[in-house]
C-alpha cells in the first residue's frame, strides 16, 4: 500500500525525540491522519488494552517509537526496566496490529542490538554474531526480540512488518537530565551549566576514544517515511550516515558550539562503552535514501533548541 495523504498512521511514542520528529515530517508531506496517544491515556505494556485502542482507531500503518531509553549510567544501573518495559512495548503493539491486520508496521530498533565486537563498519549480517556490549545488554535484547518478532510474523502470517536500525540519534526534544540522558544532550548540559556558572572545565565519562555515528533525529523521520512507503524485506535497515568520530571530537565540537572557553577533563574510572559502532548503510543508500543534515549545523540547531526549551528540556 502505498502512503497517501489520507492513510491512517498510528505513531506509538509520538511524545520523544523520535515520534515528535516523526509527527513534525508527516505534517510536512501534508499527512493529517494521525493516530496518537500518551502514555496516560494507554499504557503500551497492557496487551488487552492495545487491542482494544486498535481495534478502535484501526491504524492502516503503524510506525512502532515507543520505548524506555536512556545513556549508559541508566542502562547499567536499571537493565530489568529496560528489559520488561521494552519488551512488553514492542510485544504488545506488534500482537495488536497483526491481530486487526495493519497494512504495514515499521519498526524502530537500535544499533546497540549489534555484538560489542563487530566488525566495522556493521552491516545487517552481524545481529546475533557475538556478545553484546553488557552495559546495555538489557535493552539490547528487547530490541532484538523486537526484531524477531517482525521477522518471524512475516514468515508466520504474511504480516508487512519491517524494522529499521538507527544509529545515536540526537536533535529536538532530546533529554538533557543528565541522569538519564545520551551523550550528546548531556555533553551540552554540562558545558552550558559551566559556562552559566563561570567554571573552567568540563567533565567527561570516560576517555574520550571511543568511536561513535550521530544521525539528526529529522534525518531518522525521513528514512522512516521512505521506508515505510519503499521497503517491505524481511531483513532490518540500518540507518545512519555511515560516518563516525571520537567521543572527544565531538566534546570539542559541541565546546565550540556552547562554551569554547572550557577545558575539558576526562574521568576515566567511567565506562566508554563499546569501542566503535558505525554503521554500514550501503543497504539503505542502494534503496535510494541519504542523510543530509551536517553534524555541526544539526548540533548548533539541537542546541538553540535547548535554549529555547530551557526548563522543558531540563524536565522541569
Amino acid at each position: 500500500m502505498t502512503l497517501s495523504p489520507d492513510t491512517r498512521i498510528y505513531v506509538a511514542g509520538h511524545g520523544g525525540l523520535v515520534g515528535s520528529a516523526l509527527l513534525r515530517r508527516l505534517e510536512q508531506g501534508g499527512y493529517h491522519n494521525i493516530i496518537t496517544a500518551t502514555s496516560s491515556e494507554l499504557d503500551l505494556r497492557n496487551q488487552a488494552d492495545v487491542n482494544d485502542f486498535m481495534a478502535e482507531h484501526r491504524p492502516e500503518q503503524v510506525i512502532l517509537a515507543a520505548g524506555k531509553v536512556g545513556g549508559i549510567h541508566a542502562n547499567n544501573t536499571l537493565p530489568a526496566q529496560f528489559l520488561y518495559d521494552n519488551m512488553m512495548i514492542h510485544g504488545t503493539v506488534v500482537h495488536a496490529s497483526h491481530n486487526i491486520g495493519v497494512d504495514k508496521l515499521l519498526y524502530l530498533g537500535s544499533s546497540c542490538i549489534y555484538p560489542r565486537m563487530a566488525k566495522q563498519p556493521i552491516s545487517e549480517d552481524e545481529l546475533l554474531t557475538g556478545a553484546l556490549e553488557p552495559t546495555n545488554e538489557g535493552y539490547a535484547l528487547a530490541k532484538i526480540a523486537g526484531i524477531k518478532m517482525c521477522e518471524t510474523y512475516k514468515r508466520q502470517y504474511g504480516s508487512n512488518f519491517v524494522s529499521a536500525m538507527p544509529t545515536n540519534l540526537y536533535g529536538p526534544n532530546d533529554n538533557f537530565d543528565l541522569q538519564g540522558s545520551h551523550v550528546i544532550p548531556a555533553l551540552m548540559r554540562k558545558f552550558h551549566d559551566a559556562k552559566q556558572a563561570g567554571k573552567p572545565t568540563v567533565e567527561v565519562w570516560g576517555t574520550g576514544s571511543a568511536m561513535r555515528e550521530f544521525l539528526h533525529v529529522d534525518d531518522l523521520a525521513d528514512a522512516c517515511i521512505f521506508l515505510l512507503d519503499s521497503y517491505n524485506g524481511l531483513q532490518h535497515v540500518n540507518v545512519g550516515t555511515g560516518e563516525d568520530l571520537s567521543i572527544k571530537a565531538l566534546a570539542e565540537l559541541i565546546g565550540e558550539i556552547v562554551y569554547p572557553e572550557a577545558e575539558l577533563v576526562w574521568d576515566s574510572s567511567k565506562p566508554d562503552g563499546t569501542p566503535r559502532k558505525v554503521l554500514d548503510v550501503s543497504k539503505l543508500h542502494q534503496l535510494g535514501w541519504k542523510h543530509s543534515i551536517d553534524l555541526r549545523q544539526g548540533l548548533t540547531d539541537t542546541y538553540r533548541w535547548f535554549i529555547e526549551n530551557y526548563d522543558e528540556a531540563r524536565g522541569i
